[in-house]
């Protein structure tokens, strides 16, 4: 019997890497190796043809008073961003943020003005209270192996009712307030641009938690829970620790985006953000984080941020309802999560 006669048909594992290496021939595929590799390229992408294809329209938007208005309105939504990028990166997701965020601000400013407590004082309080309720999520997530989506779902209401319950339902203006919490309102001009100290405080926060993230052995815990939760419990992970740990974290966040809401808007009002926790969502999606869990990029999420405010302000310029603005950003959601079903197909 010859050789010939012999070899039987190529093994399963074989035709596996045969079909990998042509796989990973194809154009198609090596942009998606590319995409998987650089998760905030592709919304950088978006943002750059957005941003060409709104200044065609209109040449207002790309006027540099423009530019430093779209900044300024992402300052908030970029930094829920933040939180909601830390919880999304380990499977999980955060429908209370917004919640969270405005009764960290209605405590600083009720503590301030109703209790005459002093500023930094205030600030403290409501860094306490974004804290607590991050304790709260992470808690009931990793004691009661409840579903986050659930767990803050139940929360949203709870901090709503909490907000309304502790502010009476009035707003309290930053009249009123002390200088340093509405701090973060004021501008100051970079050449012919005007940039609020709350975008550099938003700023500020990607820095440290990029770093953290990039450089840092909790960073590689929090993706490594959010890739495979039991591979990382068998690698030696205490991973409801890293979860914990992920909420309170968030929970510091939104208490420096109550600060930067409040001057933002020179007030604070249990009615304000009403769309602020699905903007969040929205960002970090957009931005390349995959919903899944275990790879995304900080950056990414600002991007996403700024590609909501993008299309937002462009559509506003072109003269559409405010529902149209509305449908792109839902449009955009759906692509960008079937471009990460699509992007999460790549071989290891």
């Amino acid at each position: 019997m010859t050789q010939q006669q012999t070899a039987g048909p190529p093994s399963a594992g074989h035709a596996d890497l045969a079909e990998e290496f042509l796989d990973r021939q194809t154009p198609l595929s090596r942009i998606r190796n590319i995409l998987h590799r650089y998760p905030a390229l592709s919304p950088a992408i978006v943002l750059l043809i957005a941003v060409v294809v709104f200044g065609l329209l209109n040449d207002r938007f790309l006027r540099v008073e423009n530019l430093s208005l779209i900044t300024q309105q992402v300052a908030v939504v970029g930094t829920l961003a933040v939180a909601q990028t830390l919880i999304i990166l380990t499977a999980g997701i955060d429908l209370s943020v917004g919640a969270v965020m405005i009764l960290s601000s209605m405590v600083i400013a009720q503590m301030a003005v109703g209790s005459g407590v002093p500023g930094p004082l205030a600030l403290i309080a409501g860094l306490i209270v974004g804290l607590a309720a991050g304790a709260l999520n992470g808690f009931l997530v990793t004691r009661f192996r409840l579903p986050p989506f659930i767990v803050t779902l139940g929360t949203l209401n709870i901090f709503i009712a909490l907000t309304l319950l502790y502010s009476g339902g009035s707003t309290v203006r930053g009249s009123a307030m002390p200088g340093v919490l509405t701090w973060l309102g004021s501008t100051f001009p970079i050449g012919p641009v005007r940039i609020s100290t709350g975008v550099v405080m938003m700023l500020l926060l990607y820095t440290a938690v990029a770093f953290i993230l990039g450089k840092t052995a909790w960073g590689r815990h929090v993706y490594a829970v959010g890739d495979d939760k039991e591979a990382a419990r068998l690698a030696g992970i205490p991973v409801n620790r890293v979860l914990m740990s992920v909420y309170l974290a968030a929970g510091a966040v939104l208490a420096v985006g109550a600060w930067i809401q409040i001057g933002r808007t020179n007030a604070a009002s249990p009615n304000a953000g009403v769309d602020l926790n699905l903007d969040s969502i929205t960002a970090v999606v957009i931005g390349g984080t995959s919903l899944f869990g275990g790879r995304g990029s900080i950056w990414g999420s600002l991007l996403g941020a700024l590609i909501v405010g993008v299309f937002r302000n462009g559509l506003s310029l072109a003269g559409l309802d405010v529902l149209y603005q509305t449908l792109a950003v839902g449009i955009l959601i759906i692509i960008a999560v079937s471009v990460d079903q699509w992007i999460r197909k790549v071989k290891s």
